[in-house]
């Protein structure tokens, strides 16, 4: 019994000094591609949050989510650094980037600032099966990126974090395929996809050189819109402490190098399956909000009418 405590303990301690969320899945034999350890069988897998009553992903009803004046803009500190991405990681389940620190963001209707430890990306299968986790109104889309922070107040003790009910916030960008005939596109995209030639194997780290930012991965989209709800982790422990806030706009990046991620990262060695359909189901809906529309399109809308009931009172 002993050993056993002086295990978890270690384990414990590893988790706290690497800052690494997937660790709360520490001893949970799950997985995505078997039906032994799909996400079919996470609740009983992991039965303490995994069924619990506010889970993620979820399918964000556009219609239903109601305004919030307090979702204001955010404040994304070194997302401009080209030195910010240190390591990325075959996880076995996803790809992932480790940040350095100093990465973080505020704002946003947070109740203080976060650090952003990590971002991984989930996935289908080619084109014919979509990977996002979230959905807008029914629609998947092809990939999505979470970027995973803590409160920084915590100062990178993830276990006073999943004691908080709000204790990580995750950033989830859909990808979507770019239009037309684009290869190799945008720029940042295929930079990064380049390096997945040296992770194929699980357990396999590359040290990221400098040259991308965040912000050039995340080119395009317009941060200021965003649903906001409160879920958990999409995958076991499944922990609900998560405050979610899903972009409205996509990232665009054309189909060969979204593909590349389901063709060239493998469960295990060269040997195994690859990696594809990296995703949880959709859970049960959760309240969601966002923000009010702008004073400015108010105001368009509002001269609008006006200068439509001008020329229909001229033609009476």
């Amino acid at each position: 019994m002993s050993k056993m405590i002086l295990l978890v303990a270690l384990v414990l301690t590893l988790c706290a000094l690497t800052l690494r969320v997937d660790c709360a899945a520490a001893g949970i034999d799950w997985c995505y591609h078997l039906p032994t350890c799909n996400d079919n069988n996470w609740a009983t897998i992991a039965p303490k949050y995994c069924n619990g009553s506010r889970q993620s992903p979820i399918n964000i009803n556009t219609t239903a989510a109601k305004t919030d004046e307090n979702l204001t803009e955010f404040t994304f500190t070194n997302f401009s650094s080209t030195t910010a991405q240190e390591t990325l990681e075959n996880t076995g389940k996803t790809v992932k980037v480790n940040l350095a620190s100093g990465v973080q963001i505020s704002g946003g209707g947070l109740s203080e600032a976060y650090s952003s430890l990590q971002f991984h990306l989930h996935w289908g299968n080619g084109p014919s099966i979509p990977g996002s986790e979230h959905t807008v109104d029914g629609k998947r889309y092809p990939m999505e990126l979470h970027i995973v922070n803590i409160k920084s107040s915590y100062n990178g003790n993830l276990t006073q974090a999943l004691a908080d009910s709000t204790g990580l916030a995750a950033l989830g960008f859909f990808i979507e395929e770019m239009s037309g005939n684009a290869t190799g596109e945008p720029a940042s995209w295929k930079t990064l996809t380049s390096y997945l030639a040296n992770i194929t194997n699980k357990g396999q780290t590359f040290t990221l050189p400098s040259g991308i930012s965040l912000d050039d991965l995340l080119v395009g989209v317009n941060r200021a819109k965003y649903y906001r709800y409160l879920g958990s982790l999409t995958t076991p422990a499944c922990n609900e402490v998560v405050v979610w806030t899903v972009f409205k706009e996509t990232i665009k990046v054309s189909k060969d190098l979204i593909d590349l991620f389901s063709n060239t990262v493998h469960i295990n060695d060269s040997s195994s399956a690859l990696i594809t359909n990296v995703f949880r189901q959709i859970q049960p809906d959760q309240p969601v909000t966002t923000q009010a529309a702008s004073s400015a399109s108010t105001t368009c809308y509002s001269m609008g009418l006006m200068v439509l009931s001008f020329a229909l009172w001229k033609n009476l």
